[in-house]
């Protein structure tokens, strides 16, 4: 058998993601899940290959496969994999595995397409179709031991990534090349090269890299920071303005490995930086160590974001939080894990208490028109106690020698 990766999910990780969602479901009413989104098979199956996954609350999941069959069978633990010729064909795969079609089944309907909905529909004749999708994310978004391990794991190679940054950051360096160089340092450790979001017309490269005052341009992203990117049709991230000396340059990079994310931001210079972003970005790390206190279990991410408020007002940067005038955004931090969007969001109004075991990206940033950006991100576990950071690079900001 070919060996299609270094990792496979423990069949116990599995089944257990399997019950906990199985919980959920009982207490809907919903008697099985129809499983289509690729993060969303992976977690559930190990493999992410055009199938469905069948998870009945009672009995046994089954993972049926048009492409590749070979694949899914060398990387899903689960003992009850099938061929797909169609999905026409689920209904009676379903009863030759001794399953009744469900009068009530759940499906992700926060990101399968209307077309492909209204064909499940033709198919499941009989059956009223939900969307479970707030069910799945719940599941999600609290992780395993073994989640944890992969988070650590990635975090730790995003510090390697972070560590080589000197040897690459030259003045009249374009932004996207020096992105590139960064971005084959990040391959070289094993990242996967592929950022996954859940949001609707959400996507990502490997994150932002932007200096002086183009990390103040904003962008279409559900992000504090934009970029101007290369070109239009982007609109975001690295672009073609060269690197000078004595002006904040912004590493937000995404490192992502065996599909689980650890999403860090740093801010470099050439040079030395003006006491004003100094004292900026210091207040962005006061401001992390507070809230890595103040972010525990049995707290909303409503509340943490309010003290975040509080605390920019009372320091008279209320403006510049989290971007600026109409294009600032309400959130300070979002869950990760296999998504970069996941649950719980610090933002305002948000009633999900956060519970142990959740991964949050904690990230506060000051965007200073005609300046630049400065600020901190980290991701973290949710404890009882407060916020655990992953990765240990510096937070201060790390003034590079510009005559390298």
């Amino acid at each position: 058998m070919e060996n299609f990766g270094t990792s496979k999910t423990p069949l116990s990780e599995i089944e257990q993601r399997i019950e906990n969602l199985k919980t959920r479901m009982k207490g809907s009413g919903v008697e099985a899940a129809l499983i289509v989104q690729n993060t969303d098979l992976f977690y559930f199956s190990g493999t992410i290959q055009l199938a469905h996954l069948f998870i009945p609350v009672e009995g046994g999941s089954v993972l049926m496969v048009k492409k590749s069959l070979l694949r899914a069978e060398a990387e899903s633990p689960l003992g009850r994999i099938a061929y797909l010729p169609s999905p026409k064909a689920i209904p009676d795969i379903l009863k030759e595995f001794g399953f009744a079609i469900p009068a009530k089944m759940g499906m992700e309907l926060d990101v399968l397409p209307v077309n492909l909905f209204d064909g499940y529909r033709k198919i499941f004749e009989k059956t009223r179709i939900v969307d479970i999708s707030h069910d799945i994310r719940t599941v999600r978004a609290v992780k395993s031991p073994y989640e944890i391990e992969k988070l650590k794991t990635s975090a730790r190679l995003a510090d390697e990534v972070f560590a080589t940054v000197p040897d690459h950051l030259k003045p009249g360096l374009a932004e996207v090349a020096f992105a590139g160089m960064i971005e084959a340092e990040a391959r070289k450790r094993g990242h996967q090269g592929i950022v996954r979001m859940r949001m609707w017309g959400g996507e990502l490269f490997y994150g932002h890299i932007m200096s002086g005052t183009a990390g103040a341009v904003p962008s279409f992203l559900a992000s504090p920071t934009g970029g101007t990117g290369v070109t239009p049709a982007v609109a975001q991230g690295a672009g073609f303005k060269t690197i000078e000396a004595n002006e904040p340059v912004l590493i937000d990079y995404v490192f992502a490995q065996d599909g689980y994310i650890s999403d860090q931001a740093r801010i470099f210079c050439l040079g030395d930086i003006s006491p004003e972003l100094r004292k900026a970005h210091g207040l962005m790390l006061d401001l992390q160590e507070r809230l890595k206190k103040e972010t525990k279990a049995g707290r909303t991410g409503g509340e943490i974001f309010e003290l975040c408020l509080d605390y920019v007002r009372s320091k008279n940067v209320y403006d510049y939080f989290m971007g600026f005038g109409d294009e600032r955004i309400r959130f300070v931090g979002h869950g990760v894990g296999l998504e970069l969007d996941e649950y719980p969001i610090l933002a305002k109004n948000q009633k999900m208490k956060l519970k142990e075991g959740m991964t949050i990206a904690l990230e506060p940033k000051l965007v200073i028109p005609g300046k630049g950006v400065v600020g901190i991100e980290n991701t973290h576990l949710v404890t009882k106690d407060g916020l655990e950071q992953f990765g240990s690079f510096q937070d201060d900001i790390l003034i590079v020698n510009a005559g390298r």
